[in-house]
C-alpha cells in the first residue's frame, strides 16, 4: 500500500510540473526556438511549406511543399541528397529549410507550420511549433506534445493566463480545440495528445 501511494504521489508531481517544465524549457531554449520561428516565417513567406518528423529518432523528415496548384508531400531520411534536389526542383531555397531541419532535430521538434486564424473578420497567421522532448518523458505518464504558438502581434489573456479571442470578447480562444496559455505577449503554449 505504501508503494502504491509513493507511485501515485510521484505521478501527481510529474503531471503538476509539466506546465512549469514547458515554461522553463522555453526560457532556456528561446534563442533557438525564436530563431527557428524567424527562419521559418521568412522562408514560408517566400514559398509556403511545412516540416514534420515522422519518427521518434528524428531521422525521417516529411516535407509538405505547396505550389499554386498542388501540395506535395515527400518523406526522406535527413541525410538523403535527393531531398535537396526536390527542394530545388520546386523552387525552394534549400538553405533555410536544411537549417530548420537541423534545428528541429536538436530541439526534438516534430512539426512546424503556419496556421491562419480570424479575429473580427480579419485574417491573421501564427507559427505552430510542436515539441516532443525526451526531457519531459517520464514513466507512467502518457506521452504528450508541447505546442508553442508564435503570434505576429501581442495577444490578450485572462487573469489565469489563458489566451482570449480579443480584448472586448472575453472568451477563451481555442486553436485546434486546445486552450493556450501565456509565456509572453506573443508566445503561448499548450500540452496536447496530438502534434498538430
Amino acid at each position: 500500500m505504501k508503494t502504491l501511494f509513493s507511485i501515485l504521489l510521484t505521478l501527481a508531481v510529474f503531471s503538476s510540473c509539466t506546465t512549469l517544465n514547458i515554461k522553463n524549457y522555453y526560457r532556456k531554449y528561446h534563442p533557438t526556438l525564436d530563431s527557428m520561428e524567424m527562419v521559418f516565417n521568412q522562408a514560408y513567406h517566400k514559398k509556403p511549406f511545412s516540416i514534420q518528423f515522422s519518427d521518434r529518432a528524428f531521422d525521417r523528415v516529411s516535407l509538405e511543399l505547396i505550389t499554386d496548384t498542388l501540395t506535395y508531400i515527400y518523406e526522406y531520411h535527413v541525410t538523403e541528397a535527393r531531398m535537396l534536389d526536390t527542394l530545388v526542383k520546386y523552387g525552394y531555397d534549400p538553405i533555410p529549410i536544411i537549417s530548420l531541419i537541423s534545428s528541429m532535430q536538436s530541439m526534438e521538434c516534430t512539426w512546424i507550420n503556419n496556421l491562419d486564424y480570424y479575429t473580427e473578420d480579419r485574417k491573421h497567421s501564427l507559427t505552430y511549433i510542436s515539441l516532443w522532448p525526451r526531457a519531459f518523458n517520464s514513466p507512467f505518464v502518457n506521452k504528450k506534445y508541447y505546442i508553442l504558438t508564435y503570434f505576429q502581434q501581442p495577444q490578450y489573456f485572462d487573469n489565469e493566463g489563458r489566451l482570449l479571442v480579443g480584448r472586448r470578447l472575453r472568451r477563451v480562444r481555442r486553436i485546434n480545440a486546445e486552450v493556450f496559455h501565456r509565456i509572453n505577449d506573443k508566445v503561448c503554449y499548450t500540452i496536447s495528445d496530438q502534434f498538430r
